[in-house]
C-alpha cells in the first residue's frame, strides 16, 4: 500500500474531496445559492451558477463591486469608506485564504483544474499522444494572457459597465465566458448554461465565446496539460498576494541540480524557470500551483521543497523519486 501513497495520490484525494463539497456543498452544509456560502472569496473557480455550490470564487463579487460600487464612487454617487467596504472584505478574506494555503488552492481544490487533469489521464490511458511540455517561446507568448484577462474582465469591462460607458451586458463579463459556470452546473444535472443568448449582442456575443471556449478547453486537454489553466485570472489574483503566504515552493540547488529538466517535464504549467539555479529561494512563480510534481519528480536529495513556514513537509529524494518514476511509468504503460 505504501508504494502507491504519493503526494500526487494525496493531491487527487483533496481535489475529489473539494469537487464534491464545492459543487454539491449544498447537500451536506444545508447552503442554497440565496443563503449564504461556505466562503464568498474561494480562491479557484468554483461556480455561483451552480445552485447546489456550497461557495463561490472571488472573481464573482469583485466584478460586481467593480459594476455596482466602485463604479459609483468614482461618479461622485457613493461615498469613499461606503463604496469600497464590501471590496475590502472580498479582498480581505481572499487574502486571509492565500496566507493560509498560497497557490495550492489551484492545485488542490479547483473544480475546473482537477476537471483537466481528470481529461489529460483518460487521455493517456486512450493512447492519445500528448504535448510533453510547449515550448518556452510558446509559453512566454501565453503568460500574458491571464493578465489582460485578469485586468480588462474584471476590473475595466465591469467599472466602464457600471459608470455607463459600454453596455451593463458587461458587468460581470468573465462570469459570462467561464468554463466553470458550464462544468459545474452540468455535474449537477443542470444543462441550462450551454446555450446561445440572442436577447442583446452582447450576451449574443458571450455566450458564443462560454461555449466555444468550454469545447476548446476539453479537445485542448486531451492532447496539453491543464489549457485553461495557463490563461485563468486566478493566477494574476493569488500573485498580488503570494509572498505573504505561509505555504511556498523552494529551492536550494547549489552543486546537487544538474539542470536535468525533469522538474520541467512534470511540471504541468511548463515553468521552466524552475530548473535554473537558485539558493535557498522561493520559486512560486505566478504559473505555479503547487501541486508538488516538480519536488516529486527531482531526483536530488533537498533540492526541491514545499515549505510551510518554517517547516518543510515535503522534500525531493531519491529513493522517493526512483519509487514516484516507476509508478509513473507503470501508469503509463497499463
Amino acid at each position: 500500500m505504501d508504494k502507491f501513497l504519493t503526494l500526487t495520490t494525496l493531491r487527487r484525494i483533496s481535489q475529489l474531496f473539494f469537487f464534491v463539497i464545492l459543487v454539491y456543498g449544498s447537500l451536506f452544509l444545508n447552503t442554497f445559492y440565496s443563503k449564504d456560502k461556505f466562503t464568498n472569496a474561494w480562491p479557484s473557480l468554483t461556480c455561483a451558477y451552480d445552485q447546489q455550490s456550497s461557495d463561490y470564487c472571488v472573481l464573482i463579487p469583485l466584478q460586481h463591486q467593480m459594476d455596482h460600487r466602485v463604479s459609483s464612487v468614482l461618479e461622485g454617487t457613493t461615498a469613499l469608506i461606503p463604496g469600497l467596504i464590501g471590496t475590502a472584505i472580498t479582498l480581505g478574506t481572499f487574502f486571509i485564504l492565500i496566507v493560509i494555503l498560497n497557490k495550492a488552492f489551484c492545485g488542490w481544490t479547483c473544480p475546473l483544474g482537477f476537471f483537466q487533469e481528470i481529461l489529460s489521464m483518460i487521455a493517456t490511458k486512450l493512447r492519445i499522444k500528448q504535448i510533453k511540455s510547449l515550448e518556452f517561446s510558446t509559453i512566454k507568448k501565453i503568460r500574458p494572457i491571464k493578465w489582460m484577462l485578469f485586468a480588462f474582465l474584471i476590473f475595466i469591462l465591469p467599472i466602464l459597465s457600471g459608470l455607463s460607458f459600454i453596455s451593463h451586458d458587461l458587468g460581470d463579463p468573465f462570469c459570462k465566458i467561464c468554463p466553470s459556470r458550464i462544468l459545474t452546473t452540468l455535474a449537477v444535472g443542470d444543462s441550462s448554461q450551454i446555450y446561445i443568448d440572442n436577447s442583446s449582442t452582447s450576451y449574443f456575443i458571450l455566450s458564443i465565446i462560454a461555449d466555444f471556449l468550454f469545447g476548446l478547453m476539453i479537445a485542448l486537454a486531451l492532447f496539453v496539460k491543464q489549457p485553461f489553466c495557463r490563461i485563468c485570472p486566478m493566477l494574476p489574483m493569488q500573485a498580488v498576494f503570494k509572498k505573504f503566504s505561509l505555504f511556498r515552493l523552494t529551492k536550494n540547488g547549489s552543486s546537487k541540480c544538474d539542470s536535468c529538466s525533469n522538474c520541467v517535464s512534470a511540471c504541468p504549467m511548463d515553468i521552466y524557470e524552475i530548473q535554473e539555479q537558485q539558493t535557498n529561494k522561493n520559486i512560486t512563480y505566478t504559473d505555479c500551483t503547487l501541486c508538488g510534481r516538480c519536488v516529486e519528480f527531482c531526483p536530488h536529495d533537498d533540492v526541491l521543497s514545499l515549505k510551510y513556514g518554517p517547516f518543510a513537509p515535503f522534500s525531493s529524494s531519491k529513493e522517493y523519486f526512483k519509487k514516484r518514476n516507476k509508478l509513473d511509468i507503470n501508469w503509463r504503460k497499463k
